[in-house]
């Protein structure tokens, strides 16, 4: 099993947007990825975030390769769509998970 995490930083001035695209689009977006086996979108509360939400998208997948083709090809993709309809206002990081034991 090999886990991403991408955060997905979004500024104040897109928020209604970001709002619907999450609960609409991304949602999509993980549910149609084939190589995914498991994913969990949430919105992230912490007290370092002054401006902005961050929503975390956690991917759990069965092997490296698949993992890997998702940073190839899909983040490569999803980055896109969101410079067009966000520009600047949506950052994405990500954070390669490699667990040394689970309970999945």
């Amino acid at each position: 099993m090999k886990v991403l995490s991408l955060t997905f930083h979004s500024t104040p001035n897109v928020g209604k947007e970001w709002e619907n695209f999450v609960q609409n689009e991304l949602i999509e977006m993980a549910e149609s990825l084939q190589e995914v086996k498991n994913y969990l979108i949430s919105e992230v509360e912490t007290d370092m975030l002054s401006e902005g939400r961050n929503t975390n998208l956690l991917l759990i997948f069965d092997n490296n390769e698949n993992r890997i083709d998702f940073l190839e090809n899909d983040l490569q993709n999803i980055a896109g769509e969101l410079e067009v309809k966000f520009g600047n206002n949506v950052l994405i990081f990500d954070t390669l998970l490699n667990p040394i034991k689970s309970n999945f």
